[in-house]
């Protein structure tokens, strides 16, 4: 596959009656999400929010893989640039030193963002293959119901970097406790059919049939008025935030960056000298 062009794009927006379909369109990189692609999807949720036509958003990824998370080395890594904040008022990370921009470019484009997508208004369908890793069960997890192809997995390996997790840290909200443990002390895979028994997916389908069983589940939803279905999301959501979620994300982000901190005063860098060739050789 030849490499995009500098300027393409990273998200597509597609309307099919009431559903919306988001889709991470960096599939040559397994749609690792750089700051680009972020604020697409920002900004693709946003259309979907203010469209009244629009009652459910489905968000896939392009080609063979959902997502392979954060983007840490591919050609056009963008972590350096500036972008206007929307997730929250901390200052812009450029020009800045250490830990005071990693901490603030963080709180915008991981913690930030997710926190925001959450809270959109209509309910969020995850149509998931292949890897969904780290930065990318951020995506699924703000999602409020998960479609997986039975080729899908799900892991978290940023404890090889010697990090607890990644930034939206909702791990003991979507799995039992020891679960959660397990998936970050190994850093092994979980296939969908783990991932469905534990009640993080609530289905799992053959591959060739995950978009069109995800666009039935879609329309299936749509079919109730849009004020009930965001009246019940939010019952949830505050369901899960008095069980200590919105605190607990607050907690775990501050921990996550005093690894970051650690790596930074004992290793090569704050990924504690991590690239994505490391991290695969690690994983063996």
């Amino acid at each position: 596959m030849p490499p995009p062009a500098p300027d393409a794009p990273t998200v597509r927006y597609e309307r099919s009656g009431p559903v919306a379909t988001v889709v991470m369109d960096r599939p040559e990189y397994r749609n690792a999400q750089n700051s680009a692609m972020t604020y697409a999807l920002d900004d693709a949720f946003g259309e979907a929010a203010a469209d009244d036509g629009v009652k459910v958003v489905v968000l896939a990824g392009a080609g063979d893989h959902f997502s392979a998370g954060h983007d840490i080395g591919t050609p056009r890594r963008d972590a350096h640039l500036p972008h206007p904040r929307r997730a929250g008022l901390w200052w812009d990370h450029c020009g800045k030193d250490g830990a005071e921009s990693r901490f603030a470019r963080e709180s915008e484009v991981y913690l930030g963002m997710c926190r925001r997508w959450r809270e959109l208004p209509k309910p969020m369908v995850a149509s998931v293959q292949g890897a969904c890793v780290a930065g990318g069960l951020m995506l699924a997890w703000v999602c409020d119901l998960i479609v997986a192809s039975e080729d899908a997995f799900f892991a978290d390996p940023v404890v090889r970097m010697g990090i607890p997790g990644v930034e939206y840290f909702a791990h003991p909200w979507v799995l039992p406790p020891r679960v959660a443990k397990e998936l970050l002390f190994t850093g092994d895979r979980m296939t969908a059919w783990r991932a469905h028994e534990l009640g993080m997916v609530n289905r799992v389908v053959p591959r060739d049939q995950l978009a069109a069983r995800t666009a039935e589940l879609a329309a299936r939803v749509a079919e109730m008025p849009r004020m009930g279905l965001a009246l019940a999301k939010r019952a949830v959501n505050q369901a899960e935030d008095l069980q200590g979620l919105h605190s607990g994300l607050d907690s775990a982000f501050g921990l996550h960056h005093l690894a970051h901190a650690h790596n930074a005063e004992t290793a090569a860098d704050p990924l504690g000298g991590m690239d994505v060739r490391a991290m695969k050789e690690r994983g063996r």
